[in-house]
């Protein structure tokens, strides 16, 4: 195809988070994932009751910290685990369970700071809903993002609104671009959640998803693979037969597909996803994450091809 290979040194076809901050800071970087402790507005009354049907009991941060536990303590525990993997580096904290900037400024400040003064974090990442950006919290974000190497992480999962009902995600569109913008103002780097494989979604509407996101003026994409757990309201979504797993051959090509007209500097935070494999009610598969990962690799391989390679015809046309 003529395309130049993009990201040699480590090997891979497309513009992984650890290849950019290899070259942000010149070593390791790994997140450590922290619980603060928050609570969700679909799931306290605030926009909706109940939560997005996906979501399980720890809020998405199936292996974060204990919320029971401060900062420094889940910091420290999280952190001694990751070393276990990786012997040396320094860390971005990662506010990873249910919605991160759901609290006054105050309490916001009080958690972020305590993570940021942990030796060797070099920043963090933050994850919300982009119905929690009122202007003080987006004004507080902007002052981290002066100090410090930041990420906030917007949940989108898709751009249809009969899903998003199905999910009971309680908010549209209209609400993510304009949380979007609010970050964008303070060039705050924006990384756009997707899952593929909800309910009643087909190839073509999760492809016209991730084309939305390759349009949008965000710098990072999380594509995850919906895996189906015990205890969260999908369940009885999946036992009406409102849900079919992918299978792994299905998501393989459609992740490639996806790929391939993503911009070619947006950095790919994640391309699959896997929960706890006590709580896993399906896909199986999807517990063999380096498999997965390594038959994404092998078939862009096969292909010839990288990220980026179908951007400026599919999505800029």
């Amino acid at each position: 195809m003529g395309t130049v290979f993009p990201y040699a040194f480590e090997n891979k076809r497309y513009h992984t988070l650890n290849y950019h901050l290899k070259n942000q800071f010149g070593q390791k970087i790994f997140k450590v994932a922290l619980d603060g402790g928050f609570d969700c507005p679909n799931r306290d009354g605030t926009v909706a009751h109940g939560g997005c049907t996906f979501c399980s009991a720890a809020g998405s941060g199936d292996f974060a910290g204990n919320r029971a536990d401060t900062i420094p303590v889940q910091f420290q525990e999280i952190k001694s685990r990751m070393h276990e993997k990786w012997h040396e580096g320094k860390y971005i904290a990662y506010f990873q369970a249910f919605t991160n900037t759901h609290a006054p400024v105050e309490v916001l400040r009080e958690k972020f700071e305590a993570a940021l003064q942990e030796e060797g974090v070099v920043g963090l990442s933050i994850g919300t809903r982009p119905d929690c950006l009122p202007d003080d919290v987006v004004e507080y974000l902007a002052e981290l993002n002066e100090r410090t190497y930041l990420w906030v992480e917007l949940g989108l999962q898709t751009v249809h609104q009969t899903t998003s009902d199905l999910i009971n995600r309680a908010h549209d569109m209209d609400v993510y671009y304009e949380g979007v913008a609010k970050l964008r103002k303070h060039g705050i780097r924006v990384c756009s959640h997707i899952i593929n494989g909800l309910p009643g979604e087909d190839y073509d509407m999760m492809m016209e998803t991730a084309k939305a996101v390759a349009d949008m003026d965000v710098q990072g994409i999380k594509i995850h693979l919906l895996h189906l757990l015990k205890g969260t309201p999908m369940v009885k979504q999946y036992d009406k037969g409102l849900l079919q797993f992918m299978t792994k051959e299905e998501y393989i090509n459609l992740v490639c597909d996806q790929l391939e007209i993503l911009p070619p500097k947006m950095i790919v935070h994640r391309i699959t996803g896997d929960g706890p494999i006590d709580l896993m009610v399906g896909p199986m598969w999807s517990v063999n994450k380096w498999e997965v990962l390594n038959d994404i690799d092998a078939e862009l391989e096969r292909r010839g091809t990288v990220q980026g390679a179908r951007y400026a015809t599919e999505v800029l046309k």
